[in-house]
Formats: C-alpha cells, sequence, structure tokens
C-alpha cells in the first residue's frame, strides 16, 4: 500500500488506509509547523511637546484652532490682554498638550492565556500537546510558559519529539531520496544522522515540540524514531520507559500517560496529529498487521531493524470528528481551533471505531 505524503504529525512511519465511510465528513490534512518567531512590541516615540498646536487622533475637537489665524490684539502694556472675539479657548503657548491615550490593545500572549484558562486543563494533570504556531507570531517559549502556568507546578508538559529522519522506512525519507539514483540514494542513506536522544533535533514536529525538547531540564524517552520529550516533576516517571521496539504501544509513554488520566490539547492542529490515537490501535482486536522498521542508531551506517504494529493515522480525522461533543472542549486561538480532551475517553472511543471499521482490514 502507497504511503500517505509526509505530515508533521503523529508517527515516523505509516501505512495509509482509505478513511472510513463517513457521507458528509471530509478530511482535510493538518498543518505543517514551522519555526515561529514574535516581533517585540515596541512603543512609539512620545510626540515632542508643541505650542498651542491642536492634538492628533482621537483628540477633543473642541481644542481645535479656527482654520485662518485671527490678528493678535493689541492693548497698552499696562492693559489685561483680551482674546480675539473668534479665538477658540486653549491651553497656554508654553503648556503641551496631553497626549492622547492609546486605546489598549490584547496581546497574541494573553488572548492565549485566557483560551487557556477558558478550557479547562487540571491542574497537576499531565498535558500531552500537539500544535502549530506558525502564523500566530508568538516566540515558542512564550507558549511553553503558558502552558506550564496554566497547568501548575505539579503539572507535567509532553510533546512528540519524533524523528522520522533517521529511518529509510519512513515517508520523510521515500520523500528526500524520491528521483535519486541508486548511489545518490546510498551516498543519501550513508549520511543519515543516528538517533541521539540528547542532540536529535525534532523539527518536522514544529516549533513548540523543538522549543520543549530544548529547554534545560527536559526529559526525552529513547525511542529512536518516536521519542516524546516533557518538563514538570513527573517527567521522567511518564517517559522513562520506552521500548525500541514499541513505538506507540503498551511499552511506550503513551500507556503510562494514559495510566496518568493525561489531557490532551491540540493547539490549531486537528486530530489528524492525535498520536494517543495510536495507543488505540495496539488496544484493537484483532490486533493490526506488523511490519518491519528500520533505523539509524549509535553511528553513521549503525542500522537496525524491527518488527511493531503497522501504524495508521490516516483515517485519525475523521475519529476526531466522530467524537461524541461531550468528549472535546473547542475554543480558537489565532484564527484555528484549540481542543481539550480527556486521553483516557477519546482513545477508548477509537478503540470502538477501529474495532467497528478496522476488523480484517490490512
Amino acid at each position: 500500500m502507497a504511503d500517505r505524503p509526509l505530515l508533521a504529525t503523529t508517527t515516523p512511519d505509516h501505512s495509509p488506509r482509505a478513511a472510513p465511510p463517513s457521507p458528509g465528513i471530509s478530511t482535510a490534512t493538518g498543518p505543517t509547523t514551522e519555526p515561529d518567531t514574535a516581533t517585540a512590541p515596541h512603543a512609539d516615540p512620545a510626540p515632542a511637546p508643541c505650542a498651542a498646536t491642536a492634538p492628533t487622533g482621537d483628540a477633543d475637537t473642541s481644542t481645535l484652532t479656527a482654520p485662518h489665524a485671527a490678528p493678535a490684539p493689541t492693548f497698552a502694556p499696562d492693559a489685561t490682554p483680551v482674546p480675539h472675539p473668534t479665538a477658540r479657548p486653549g491651553p497656554s503657548p508654553s503648556v503641551p498638550r496631553p497626549t492622547p491615550r492609546a486605546r489598549p490593545m490584547s496581546s497574541p500572549a494573553a488572548e492565549l492565556r485566557d483560551v487557556l484558562a477558558e478550557l479547562g486543563i487540571r491542574p497537576a494533570a499531565p498535558l500531552i500537546v500537539h500544535a502549530s504556531l506558525h502564523g500566530t507570531g508568538l516566540a515558542p517559549f512564550l507558549v511553553r510558559d503558558a502552558l506550564l502556568a496554566e497547568s501548575g507546578p505539579a503539572g507535567t508538559l509532553v510533546v512528540p519529539a519524533f524523528t522520522p529522519e533517521n529511518s529509510d522506512t519512513s515517508r520523510a525519507y521515500q520523500a528526500a531520496a524520491k528521483g535519486l539514483t541508486e548511489r545518490e540514494e546510498a551516498a543519501f542513506r550513508d549520511s543519515m544522522p543516528p538517533f541521539a536522544p540528547d542532540s536529535s533535533p525534532c523539527h518536522s514536529m514544529g516549533a513548540l515540540a523543538e522549543c520543549v525538547r530544548t529547554t534545560p531540564g527536559a526529559v526525552r524517552s529513547t525511542h529512536p524514531q518516536t521519542s516524546f520529550a516533557g518538563l514538570g516533576p513527573r517527567a521522567a516517571e511518564l517517559l522513562g520507559r520506552h521500548d525500541p521496539h514499541c513505538h506507540l504501544g503498551e511499552r511506550s509513554p503513551l500507556a503510562a500517560l494514559y495510566a496518568a488520566d493525561a489531557q490532551i490539547l491540540l493547539l490549531r492542529v486537528g486530530f489528524e496529529v492525535c498520536s494517543a490515537f495510536h495507543l488505540a490501535e495496539y488496544r484493537t482486536t484483532p490486533p493490526a498487521p506488523r511490519r518491519t522498521y528500520r533505523c539509524v542508531v549509535g553511528e553513521r551506517g549503525n542500522w537496525i531493524s524491527y518488527e511493531d504494529l503497522a501504524l495508521d493515522d490516516g483515517d485519525f480525522d475523521v475519529m476526531g470528528k466522530r467524537l461524541p461533543r461531550e468528549l472535546v472542549v473547542e475554543r480558537e486561538w489565532a484564527g484555528k481551533t484549540v481542543t481539550l480532551c480527556a486521553m483516557r475517553a477519546v482513545v477508548d472511543h477509537a478503540v470502538d471505531q477501529m474495532a467497528g471499521y478496522r476488523f480484517g482490514m490490512t
């Protein structure tokens, strides 16, 4: 079965399958994430004081001078000056006029904090986050800090830190090697970097994931293709066990997160990237077929192969749409949907869905 196009989503390699029959429901590819930068806000320079001139902007027009200045009144040196009858009152020329106050504007960071507060993130509960920050104008570290603040000091933030770049069975490799000659592909394969938990980047997972991974004190699981990174007091506990022959099943952090009653936050992305649905694949009866995976570890040229479930995210978007609405809470931030749900509830529902329409499919 041909592999689906690469998405910065759930696993490095999947076997695609057609989405389940669902009239009126369309699937959509998830947004790809790119490093995001945020321009630092800056204050406009304060206007220089101006004598006897009208302010601009939203100033009260009752202080404006007449269109044509009237001739200056004449009076004796010891007389009290009398303003010209056509001149409008105004402050003394020696006193600068006050500048109008700028109207308050909500920043993207403040809007994000408000949205997170409305969603109902449980303090101390582990939080798995998939995110696309492209177009938000917000730096990844600000999003990371907002998530940690909302989770509280006992909360643990977890992100996928997958590395499809070190596998020759992944869609990333197939896309990169397309069109290469046999010799060129061999050279490309030889140059592929091995997985190193402390240093291998996870750029295909997006700017937030890479930010969390590189934060001092972060913990990362050790699977060479489908690792997770986390921050918080339970990160080592939740990510400490990850069998290299088990992508996302019972011997992976997903099982530990399910047991810990984690929540899932989809920040401007859809369920097509929801890695937790893969745990449902391992729990479906009958079990899904298996396949061979290969990746390079330790040093260049040190290739290993192993068998695991033939992972398939091709119908995750549809499964997300079929979830009962009471299982999800939705808001909007920066023009796209933000979704919060309980991991146990959606994984259990996905198991039931898969058992209903994936039975006997290969």
